[in-house]
């Protein structure tokens, strides 16, 4: 009986100290929840006020403001009257080089030149023959123009001062000899012999 009551009280002190360290064992293996707590979403930072562009002062170029797409502040140039400089157009009598309109030159005497021999009858276009631009030449009533050759008769019409050609001389072409007179007649120059109009040499394409 006796044996039975120590039993019983040694089991009632016992039984609560192993049913606490049985409760601690499982609280120790139980994950502990996190003591930490989560931060607070972060305030959006307010932007900083850009520095606004000061008004320009006179004498120096105005800074705009940048523009979008542009990448950077666009520098302007001088306005009038701002005080930057400004390049004006040269002034005539300012000291710069002015540039004159050419004078019209004096006209130049025409070089001499140098005579040929007399023109011998039908020796034909001499070696220093040059052709000469002259005036469109006019056919008297009723005459065009002819190929003359070597030979035939040309009319008394053409045997006058107003068809004598005396400018020989610029073509490379020799005096006629005595008895005989240029004849101009369109764009060739005729030999005639004046007192029979007979045509003793041709120059083809004299004139153009």
């Amino acid at each position: 009986m006796k044996k039975a009551v120590l039993f019983l009280s040694i089991a009632l002190i016992v039984l609560p100290d192993v049913a606490l360290a049985q409760q601690q064992q499982d609280r120790m293996q139980r994950p502990s929840p996190p003591t930490t707590r989560p931060a607070p979403p972060s305030r959006p930072t307010p932007p900083k006020p850009e520095n606004r562009p000061q008004p320009p002062r006179p004498g120096g170029p105005s800074v705009q403001p940048p523009r979008p797409g542009t990448g950077g502040p666009s520098v302007q140039p001088p306005r009038p009257g701002t005080g930057g400089p400004q390049i004006q157009p040269p002034r005539p009598g300012t000291g710069g080089p002015a540039i004159q309109p050419p004078r019209p030159g004096k006209p130049q005497p025409p070089r001499p030149v140098k005579p040929q021999p007399p023109h011998r009858p039908g020796a034909g276009r001499p070696p220093h023959f040059k052709p000469i631009h002259r005036p469109g030449f006019q056919y008297p009533h009723g005459y065009r123009y002819r190929r003359w050759s070597i030979g035939l008769l040309l009319p008394a019409i053409f045997l006058s001062s107003r068809y004598y050609y005396h400018d020989y001389a610029y073509l490379g072409v020799g005096a006629p000899p005595y008895g005989y007179r240029w004849v101009r007649y369109g764009p060739d120059l005729l030999l005639v012999r004046t007192r029979t109009r007979r045509v003793v040499d041709v120059i083809y394409g004299a004139f153009y």
